[in-house]
């Protein structure tokens, strides 16, 4: 028997195991997604040109200098641009064939790659906090063995 959803694709619905495969493959792809747009924005590999960009979209001359040269320095806005570019590497379309499919996908797509590196900052924060109080306590260790 056939489970059908009410998400209509024309003329046929789609049924329950093509639904769970297209919301595993979103949560799946906005991994890549997370990734490339946090390693862009965030970290020592790329701060020559994040630094120079930052510079570009606080002193272009145009707005339009500015804000093509801020995207490169914010994860949620650049995180747009990696989405593009994985929908048109994988043809990814969720629920809907065609244009609707994609807009779809997009939307989700950031949103979820969002949702991963505001997870990945929070863990981040918290091993910094864990490490600098673990490098406190030596210190007090050690200042009082001296």
């Amino acid at each position: 028997m056939i489970v059908t959803v009410l998400i209509k694709q024309r003329t046929t619905f789609m049924n329950i195991t093509e639904l769970l495969t297209q919301v595993l493959y979103l949560f799946v792809l906005a991994i890549p997604i997370a990734c490339i747009a946090w390693t862009v924005t965030h970290e020592e590999v790329f701060r020559e040109p994040r630094e120079y960009c930052v510079d570009r979209s606080k002193k272009g001359r145009t707005i339009i200098t500015r804000k093509f040269f801020y995207l490169f320095t914010c994860e949620y806005c650049f995180s747009h641009y990696v989405t593009i570019l994985i929908l048109f590497i994988t043809q990814f379309q969720l629920f809907y064939d065609g244009w609707r499919g994609y807009l779809l996908a997009g939307f989700a797509l950031v949103w979820i790659a969002n949702v991963y590196m505001s997870l990945f900052a929070m863990i981040r924060i918290d091993l910094k906090k864990e490490r600098i109080e673990a490098e406190l306590e030596e210190k007090k260790i050690k200042d009082k063995q001296d």
